[in-house]
């Protein structure tokens, strides 16, 4: 296991995460602010200019982005199981 340095995800909770509607699902999602951040984080990360804080931040977002990912496509196989079965 690798040891990682991170802003705790839950640093976002109030200012960087959203829950958007879409065909009857409540869906997580970053605010548009936090998903520009990820976007600059990502680019810095590929030209290799990100400081150690910014590293920190992005492996923060990066982690929560990953939950967002399994939870909502967790929510979509429930809907679509719902779906078939009535």
């Amino acid at each position: 296991m690798i040891t990682q340095t991170m802003v705790q995800p839950s640093s976002w909770v109030d200012s960087g995460i959203q829950i958007q509607q879409v065909r009857g699902l409540n869906f997580f999602k970053f605010t548009d602010e936090l998903q520009a951040r990820l976007e600059a984080l990502v680019e810095k990360g590929k030209n290799d200019t990100l400081t150690e804080a910014e590293s920190a931040e992005y492996a923060g977002i990066a982690e929560i982005d990953r939950i967002f990912t399994l939870v909502n496509a967790r929510l979509i196989a429930e809907s679509a199981t719902l779906h078939y079965d009535n």
